[in-house]
């Protein structure tokens, strides 16, 4: 043996490594050491008198970059030449390898081509636009008769269906039969399928799934769900082949077994139904890509499905203090569903979760930024120590904001900044359009946008229009005949019809703010109708991003208000932008910045330091949960993972005001925050967030306080077990944040000279004072240093803990004063 297993490992490692006698399940705790168990069990395979060959050894991952990691491993303990002999790589790259050396049992040759996501959507987009098409010529022939105006009806319904069968919708369908084995056949056939697709007002689907499947084979392709319904059916219809792949994968091990889908579980229990030599590795406390097909079930029920499993349970983490071990442990033991274990940290106790409450989602990023600027002056860290984790990407917004006030660079880990999303600049061409006409660029890219049915042909025409004539495209857009626009009467009203809502928008701007214009712009150009056809995880993001760029602008017009600039006009708001975006397109290393990404990219990843933001109700838990208990249990695990990527300091925040769907909403903190014994918490004040001059932030944390469940004071037993008494105990409930009772509305104001001041625009503008405290709707507290100024021209400095100094007009004040 070449390897010393037993000092190498602890003790729940080594056994799970070095047990060979049947089925295995290893449960493996947040930082437990996964990774490393797995590696030691190929290499301690390998390495056993009479041991395996590697090609006899299959080891399939989710990613090529675990697959990579752990081969890399493998080959510094049993040597490269032993190594690259395993059979290791993720479902699809391992299956696609069986395919191509199996390809003419199923019709294929070995050549097939794999269509990614954007090639199946391209197919599908043809295929959706032919079968529509059919289908509405069908049923008008039978309605009308061949009269005249036949064709044109067709393409009016045809456009009105394409909203509804949009392609990624459609490809989602298609993909979740396929990871549900699902064929064409048996989908044509499932009353489930077909009433589910009646509901959806999509009843072509399963018309569109044959002919997408038949087009495939003919193309010789496979799409990457294909991938495992065929390897599925090779294993199933030609058993002599099973039997082949069941010699030679004499043991199987599975990684992040959580995450598998039914057709992954399927084809595992196909090829080890038989031998029983199979090893699964995950957790089910971190299971959280339902949206994605991944069931839980399948590792929650493997003894059932294996009754001669030895389940082992790795319960040391090595990532985190004990204290954020401790609370994440207090949070996960409230599902119902799940294996229960006690995972535990002999790491230092650490500090505990910081639990930061701001008055608005503006502040919450002020206290974010503020808080890891003051953590790197007292530990010296570096930016890429931290990360900033949200529930929904929509979130980032704020954060990227605060960040750049403050000069702090930042990356968004697996996808855009917030202002670079498609959607974003779909919305931002619109306003740049009507702001400048002339803006080519804009008009490219909204000309089509919701589609209107002007097709690249008719935007090549113009574009070639303007050229000969030197013009822009929407000056030959506003006089196609006088440029020589060559279109027919049906493409000429189009235009027509798209120059009239953009004039539209142009006159409408003289008279209302960036804000007023902007959600009218969004409302009647149809973008919010495109986003919200369907309920598709990518339709919810890119509704929910606009939203939240609706908020931006709502908060930046009340904000120059606030500060003198009544009229804040659409050219305003576009100034900002480009200013922000402008930072965005900083080409700097990604090393040294601060990592915001969702709580589900997270997965896998830690930081020394880790912030979980807009921890309140219906956001963290999405209110997507409704009434399921299912889907609330996979949003506490999801909360479970966020905490559980901190090795050092946690710190949880939310706010009892955000701005959303346009109008500011008083919100409840998490129910999640309950679930966390409060004697790993600090909660607000104490937390050094605000400063508690006043009954009423007191009272605020009297509420929440209540609503945490007290157990034991922590010993060696709170580190993964609690017991039955603790969790019997019923749940006090949160209350809701209320505005504190002893704040009062301004009602006259006392400048700074002594002089009494009077407003003929507001009669609650009055009694502000230097010296005071004041809470403000989006700042939160603060406390005022001058007051000047008299009438509609009076105006405070006030100084924000988190927000820094402002000097605000106090006709359009948004404060009240703490007594």
């Amino acid at each position: 043996m070449n390897t010393n297993y037993i000092d190498e490992l602890n003790e729940s490692q080594c056994a799970a490594v070095t047990y060979n006698d049947g089925p295995s399940l290893v449960i493996a705790g947040a930082g437990s050491g996964k990774t490393r168990v797995l590696t030691y069990k190929i290499a301690y395979l390998l390495e056993q008198e009479n041991g395996y060959n590697p090609w006899n050894i299959l080891a399939l991952t989710f990613t090529n970059k675990a697959a990579r990691e752990m081969k890399e491993r493998i080959a510094r303990q049993v040597g490269m030449e032993r190594a690259r002999y395993l059979w290791m790589g993720t479902f699809h790259s391992i299956f696609s390898r069986i395919l191509r050396a199996e390809a003419t049992f199923i019709g294929f040759t070995s050549q097939f081509t794999i269509y990614d996501t954007a090639d199946s959507k391209s197919l599908l987009t043809a295929i959706i636009d032919q079968v529509l098409r059919e289908k509405v010529h069908e049923e008008l022939l039978r309605k009308y008769g061949n009269r005249p105006d036949l064709e044109e009806k067709e393409k009016e319904k045809v456009i009105e269906l394409k909203k509804i069968y949009k392609p990624g919708v459609v490809q989602a369908r298609i993909s979740n039969a396929k990871n549900h084995l699902v064929t064409p056949t048996g989908y044509a056939a499932n009353k489930e399928a077909y009433e589910g697709d009646m509901a959806a007002k999509m009843p072509a689907i399963r018309d569109i799934y044959a002919r997408y499947w038949d087009r495939c084979r003919q193309a010789g392709a496979m799409d990457f769900d294909d991938l495992l319904v065929y390897t599925y059916i090779l294993f199933r219809d030609f058993p002599e082949v099973l039997a082949r792949y069941r010699d030679q994968f004499r043991y199987v091990l599975v990684d992040e077994y959580q995450d598998t889908n039914y057709a992954q579980h399927s084809i595992v229990l196909q090829l080890t139904k038989e031998n029983q030599r199979v090893c699964v590795v995950g957790d089910d406390a971190q299971s959280i890509y339902s949206f994605r097909g991944a069931d839980i079930d399948n590792i929650l029920y493997f003894t059932k499905i294996y009754p001669n499993t030895k389940v082992f349970k790795l319960e040391q983490n090595y990532r985190s203090t004990q204290t954020i071990v401790c609370a994440a442990n207090s949070l996960i033991e409230k599902n119902e569903r799940q294996i229960r274990k006690a995972v535990f940290s002999e790491k230092e106790k650490g500090e505990p979760i910081g639990v930061f409450q701001a008055y608005s989602d503006v502040e919450e990023g002020d206290i974010v930024a503020n808080k890891i600027a003051e953590l790197r002056r007292e530990y010296r860290y570096g930016y890429a120590d931290f990360a900033i984790l949200y529930r929904t990407n929509a979130q980032s917004r704020i954060f990227e904001e605060a960040l750049r006030k403050r000069s702090i660079p930042y990356k968004i880990y697996g996808g855009l900044s917030f202002y670079q999303r498609k959607e974003i600049k779909d919305v931002i061409a619109y306003f740049r359009l009507v702001v400048n006409p002339n803006d080519e660029e804009a008009f490219k890219r909204i000309i089509n946008y919701p589609a209107r049915g002007i097709g690249d042909t008719t935007v090549g025409k113009i574009i070639s229009a303007a050229t000969d004539h030197g013009v822009s495209l929407w000056a030959t857009l506003c006089e196609p005949l006088s440029y020589g626009l060559d279109i027919n009467k049906g493409t000429h009203a189009k235009l027509q019809g798209f120059r009239e809502l953009i004039e539209s928008f142009i006159v409408d701007q003289a008279d209302k703010n960036a804000y007023e214009i902007g959600t009218n712009i969004i409302r009647q150009s149809g973008i919010i109708n495109d986003v919200c056809q369907d309920t598709s995880p990518e339709n919810l993001s890119r509704k929910e991003n606009i939203e939240e760029l609706v908020n931006g602008m709502n908060d930046f017009c009340a904000l120059r208000q606030e500060e003198g600039n009544p009229n804040v006009s659409l050219t305003d708001f576009l100034s900002e932008i480009a200013l922000l975006t402008d930072q965005d397109s900083d080409k700097a290393d990604d090393g040294e910045k601060i990592t915001l990404m969702t709580v589900h990219s997270a997965k896998g990843l830690e930081f020394k330091n880790v912030f979980v933001v807009g921890l309140e109700e219906n956001l963290f838990p999405s209110g997507m949960v409704g009434d399921s208990p299912r889907a609330l249990e996979e949003e506490r695990r999801l909360f479970y993972v966020a905490i559980t990527r901190a090795e050092e300091h946690c710190y949880l925040s939310f706010s009892k005001t955000r701005f959303r769907y346009g109008k500011m909403e008083f919100g409840s903190p998490s129910r999640f925050l309950r679930d966390i014994d409060v004697h790993y918490l600090q909660l607000p004040h104490e937390a050094g967030v605000s400063r508690a001059v006043d009954e009423g932030a007191g009272r605020f944390r009297r509420e929440i306080e209540g609503g945490f469940t007290r157990s034991a004071s922590p010993s060696r037993a709170p580190f993964g077990s609690t017991s039955s008494e603790q969790r019997e105990r019923p749940k006090a409930q949160i209350i809701a944040p209320s505005v504190p009772r002893n704040l009062k509305k301004v009602s006259t104001v006392s400048p700074s000279s002594g002089a009494q001041a009077t407003s003929s625009t507001s009669p609650s503008v009055a009694g502000v004072q230097a010296g005071q405290m004041i809470e403000h709707e989006r700042f939160g507290l603060g406390e005022v240093i001058k007051v000047e100024g008299t009438g509609d021209n009076a105006k405070a400095t006030i100084h924000f803990k988190n927000a820094g100094d402002k000097q605000l007009l106090l006709r359009f004040a948004r404060f009240k004063v703490v007594e």
